[in-house]
């Protein structure tokens, strides 16, 4: 289960760094599909940024530790930090929803990744404590 948390944790590295680029894009977002749709809008707004860090880089950084934690079997550690990034991300998904009325792409895909950690992540905890109570 371990690998299927660092190839998700990867996958969110992967939005993260996408999102990222259009934070520091200059020229118009190739994801620009229409007005509901632009990364490039999400990603230069004021929110875009934590105390003066982009939120991407946090999402790389969060990635990151979630991959540790799945590798070290750290499972509670990655129970908590994985509710904690996923409330985040639905924080950044109202943003976008009802503040900037546009939604990036990467945002969603890495909001899709973070619920699939946190889902796996309860399930390997609770499985988890199953199986040990049962020995």
């Amino acid at each position: 289960m371990r690998y299927v948390f660092a190839l998700l944790a990867v996958l969110g590295i992967v939005f993260s760094s996408f999102a990222l680029r259009e934070h520091y894009r200059t020229e118009d977002s190739p994801c620009h599909i229409n007005d509901v749709w632009d990364c490039g809008e999400v990603n230069h707004s004021q929110y875009a940024m934590v105390l003066g860090i982009p939120v991407a880089i946090i999402g790389m950084a969060g990635y990151l530790g979630l991959g540790v934690m799945a590798m070290r079997r750290a499972n509670r550690a990655l129970l908590v930090a994985s509710v904690l990034g996923l409330a985040f991300s639905l924080y950044l998904a109202h943003i976008e929803k009802d503040v900037l009325r546009t939604w990036c792409i990467y945002c969603v895909g890495s909001l899709g990744v973070i619920f699939l950690i946190t889902l796996l992540a309860i399930a390997t905890n609770v499985f988890g404590r199953n199986r040990q109570t049962a020995s």
